[in-house]
């Protein structure tokens, strides 16, 4: 609960209307949740436009209302708060209605293209077994200590994010860790968070079917830099080129990690097999069970976090060296039959790359890659003729599938992508739009000590079309399959 009048304090609204004392017991972005006593945001987002159900939320009866445009009608019991940003509006108060939870909280959070799940995933991983109360916002869960909530998007929106950090400071949690998507950046949902740290670890061609440009993409990575206050630190990937750019406004103290180039945080990778990785850190050398260089990377992000956050190096180490990724990250398991299977959420080039890199530097040379690839719909299309190239040159047998095709025709997706084949590459492609029978060709075709490479969905347990979701866990058909082939 919450006096209106209060929560306005950290607003400067453009216009305001009707009673400035009302008691608010909830918020809410969705006119369909409105009622007495909430505050509703009026957010214009991609597909609707929240000033559309303002009326619907009055005639609910809410009692106040955040808008850009205040409608003809505006019935004098309801106030109505005019601002310039509705989306920052909410961000703002909804950290006001709870509390400031973030202001209670040593909170970490890490952005970038590839890595962010691993790299949160084992910070939480870390801090409960250093003994600590902490909690986790990411793409596969959220989690305050060990309870799990599911989780719709990689950064919730402003109240929910709000709500779930309240819960965790309730809970006694000390420290918190969190992705924090371009998306989120851009609309405001961790607008009135205070984070303790950022951390930065690549950034490559994603999601430009939202921002449009690679130039806007970059720059609403930026903002999250930008915002940070003096006492935060900023930890940045120096072995990126774009590394420097989420540096140059920042007020945080500044940090750089990196496997080639010189940096505060340094790492030699010595070995790197499907055992684990071997790194030299810090002069001593570490054996770690994640795979791939992608990982060590991911591991040196965590170990400067921590550091910075004040934990003794060698607890961390200790500790770091029993830990595991995050679920559909380089997630393997071996058939019968001596198959290896992998799967992982690589959905854009570089990660798919990234992981095939590491696939070839584990292989025996009698070993066969075999990739299966998709990519989702209603999603950046200009980037699926580029996986399908980088899964056709960089593997043995490609077969291309479905990923979630939401409203789009999976056929057609296909067709992208094989354009995108060489024609050299083109006789050790497939197309298989049936996402199942992929996997299953993939198993039949693979032998003995060959290794299948599930691309793109990951930790999902989904699939997505024409707007149903029906069960669908890459991990689990995978296993099915190998079952299927021993008898």
């Amino acid at each position: 609960m919450a006096q209106l009048e209060n929560l306005l304090q950290v607003l400067q609204p453009t216009q305001l209307l009707g009673p400035t004392n009302p008691e608010l017991s909830a918020l809410t972005m969705d006119s369909r949740q409105a009622g007495p006593g909430v505050g509703f945001f009026a957010i214009r987002g991609t597909l609707r436009d929240g000033h559309d159900f303002i009326a619907s939320a009055v005639e609910q009866g809410v009692s106040a209302v955040f808008c850009e445009e205040l409608p003809q009608n505006t019935p004098e019991h309801v106030t109505f708060v005019q601002v310039p940003n509705a989306a920052e509006a909410m961000g703002h108060i909804a950290a006001e209605f709870y509390g400031n939870p973030s202001k209670k909280l040593k909170l970490v959070g890490v952005t970038g293209t590839n890595g962010k799940t691993t790299c949160v995933t084992l910070l939480h991983k870390l801090y409960r077994d250093l003994g600590y109360n902490a909690g986790l916002l990411s793409t596969v869960q959220n989690q305050i200590n060990e309870t799990v909530i599911p989780a719709s998007h990689t950064t919730p929106d402003a109240i929910t994010l709000q709500s779930l950090l309240a819960q965790m400071v309730k809970a006694g949690c000390t420290h918190a860790f969190m992705e924090v998507s371009s998306h989120a950046l851009v609309q405001h949902r961790v607008t009135g968070v205070q984070f303790t740290g950022a951390v930065f670890t690549n950034i490559t061609h994603d999601h430009l079917d939202y921002h449009g440009t690679f130039d806007e993409y970059i720059r609403a990575k930026k903002l999250f830099f930008d915002h940070l206050t003096k006492k935060a630190f900023a930890l940045v990937n120096a072995d990126d080129k774009r590394a420097m750019v989420m540096l140059q406004n920042t007020k945080a103290t500044k940090y750089t990690y990196a496997l080639r180039k010189e940096a505060d945080f340094k790492a030699r990778l010595l070995d790197n097999s499907i055992q684990g990785l071997q790194l030299e850190l810090e002069g001593q050398e570490v054996w770690f069970r994640l795979i791939g260089t992608f990982n060590a990377y991911n591991l040196l992000a965590v170990y400067g976090a921590a550091t910075l956050l004040g934990e003794d190096k060698q607890e961390v180490l200790a500790s770091l060296s029993n830990l595991t990724s995050a679920a559909g990250r380089f997630d393997y398991v071996v058939s019968a039959g001596q198959i290896t299977g992998i799967v992982d959420y690589a959905h854009t080039p570089d990660a798919l790359e990234n992981v095939l890199q590491t696939i070839q530097q584990i292989r025996k040379p009698e070993q066969k890659v075999i990739t299966i690839v998709g990519c989702g719909g209603n999603r950046d299309a200009a980037k699926r003729p580029v996986m399908a190239d980088i899964a056709a040159k960089m593997s043995d047998r490609v077969i291309l599938t479905s990923d979630n095709p939401r409203d789009e025709d999976p056929q057609e997706i296909l067709n992208q992508m094989q354009a995108g084949v060489k024609p050299t590459d083109l006789k050790k492609s497939l197309s298989v739009v049936d996402r199942r029978e992929a996997i299953k060709t993939a198993v039949l075709l693979a032998e003995a000590d060959d290794i299948i490479l599930v691309a793109g969905k990951g930790h999902e347990t989904y699939q997505e079309v024409k707007g149903v979701r029906s069960p669908f866990d890459d991990k689990q058909v995978l296993q099915e399959s190998f079952a299927l082939l021993q008898k």
